[in-house]
């Protein structure tokens, strides 16, 4: 898998207060979220809260009627497993970036925004050639080149933007260039309400400047969405399987039911029918999909480079947010249980936080630009807007955490994506012109960390 600046004159200060009150009025009415509803790190809230408490357990092993979903695509063969993708090309110098690009020092690290001026970026895959392919929220896949800062639109995608709907995940095909193709989730209006898809899209004139969207092909349909906890991140894995993660769409008791697809990761083959070892083929087709149940709102999906073993990052209430360990068929508590409980049946994270910090995109580190972060889990976070460092007991099986670092703590606002580029580098995405945060006259950007050199 492949894997502020300062206000300069009065206009931007004038913006500058318009934009605190809208936050402050958004935050007044809940972030979105409806008055009956519990507190939801994991609808992006962007409150301040003290230090969190990081517990790390030891390692462990009459409802409504769900809404319709349309009939099984046609069957096809699984896909052939493939292996772990690694960095093998990393640049032997740093590259020249724009002049109006903005860095920040920390320690070690040399953080340079190198992309601007995009509207909530949700997730970033790099091609092969070393650009960057972004999916907007409000429906825009656009192209982006870090090193010259050029942006080029590749297509929209009709989306219903409600909250946290819109387009959010994004997966190459395992054979791109090869097969020119690209996966997706996204939210559109449907006939009883909002719901999402999964979809592949064809990828034409890739040896043009700007490849565009080509034509769709549905793979999973009608599935359940919501304002809040509406997930959803797509990526396939080692074992040539495609991923998606979907929260529960604010209806928590959905997550237990497996006549629902809300609060549940599943596992399918490029053309959307189950994998040949899923855990619950017993069940009627599309439910046949599900590979975990009890989840909230994963927002981050990632797997291990040596035990080829799933992890995601997943939003709790006000307490206990989580990385968790996915194991086939598990039940991970939502909304019944969270963090560590030890209670047969469920499933206990890895690491839980409390107060809740709101992790998102997620990946496990395998460059060697980054020397001291190589073999940890990383990931980004929405409340706390920092960059978490997972430093594993054992870097060959990822079962147990002896630190955790926390990098540029606040210093670019709300971060939901990340990705590890061809260079070795690691790449961020803000979320601030999401409702939840403040942006600044860059956001959203992306923002490259390399080494400082001396």
């Amino acid at each position: 898998m492949r894997p502020t600046a300062g206000r300069t004159d009065g206009l931007l200060t004038i913006a500058a207060l318009v934009a605190a009150v809208v936050l402050g009025l958004t935050l007044l009415t809940g972030c979105g979220e409806s008055p009956s509803s519990s507190p939801h790190s994991g609808s992006d809230s962007s409150s301040l809260s003290p230090a969190p408490v990081v517990t790390i357990p030891s390692p462990t092993s009459t409802p409504a009627t769900s809404p319709p979903l349309s009939p099984a695509p046609t069957p096809s063969a699984p896909s052939t497993p493939s292996s772990v993708s690694t960095v093998t090309s990393e640049a032997p110098t740093p590259p020249t970036f724009p002049s109006t690009a903005s860095t920040l020092v920390e320690g070690s690290y040399k953080a340079t925004t190198v992309i601007r001026g995009l509207r909530v970026p949700w997730e970033m895959r790099f091609m092969p050639d070393g650009a960057l392919l972004i999916t907007e929220r409000g429906g825009r896949v656009v192209l982006a080149d870090v090193y010259s800062g050029t942006v080029s639109e590749v297509g929209r995608i009709e989306v219903a933007t409600q909250g946290e709907t819109g387009l959010l995940g994004l997966a190459l095909d395992p054979d791109f260039p090869d097969t020119p193709a690209i996966y997706v989730t996204y939210t559109y209006p449907g006939d009883e309400g909002i719901k999402n898809r999964v979809s592949r899209f064809e990828l034409t004139g890739l040896g043009a400047d700007t490849p565009r969207l080509g034509r769709e092909t549905v793979l999973v349909d009608g599935i359940p969405a919501g304002s809040i906890h509406d997930g959803s991140r797509v990526a396939f894995g080692p074992d040539g399987y495609l991923w998606v993660t979907m929260g529960d769409a604010g209806r928590g008791a959905n997550a237990q039911r497996m006549d629902s697809l809300s609060g549940k990761v599943l596992r399918m083959n490029e053309e959307g029918q189950p994998a040949s070892d899923n855990p619950f083929l017993d069940r009627a087709y599309p439910f046949s999909l599900v590979y975990t149940l009890g989840h909230r709102n994963p927002q981050g999906i990632a797997f291990h480079p040596v035990t080829l073993a799933p992890y995601i990052t997943e939003h709790g209430p006000s307490t206990d947010d989580e990385v968790n360990r996915l194991r086939a068929g598990g039940n991970y508590g939502w909304p019944d249980l969270g963090g560590k409980v030890g209670r047969p049946g469920f499933t206990d994270p890895l690491v839980a936080w409390t107060p809740t910090i709101a992790p998102a995109g997620c990946l496990f580190y395998t460059g060697t630009t980054l020397e001291d972060l190589r073999d940890t889990f990383l990931f980004v976070t929405l409340k706390e807007s920092d960059l978490r460092v997972m430093v594993p007991a054992d870097t060959d099986n990822f079962r147990a955490v002896i630190d955790e670092k926390i990098l540029f703590d606040r210093q670019f606002g709300r971060l939901r994506a990340i990705a590890q580029g061809r260079d070795g580098a690691l790449y961020l995405a803000t979320s601030n012109r999401d409702g939840r945060g403040n942006p600044g006259p860059l956001d959203d950007r992306i923002i490259r960390v390399d080494p400082v050199l001396h």
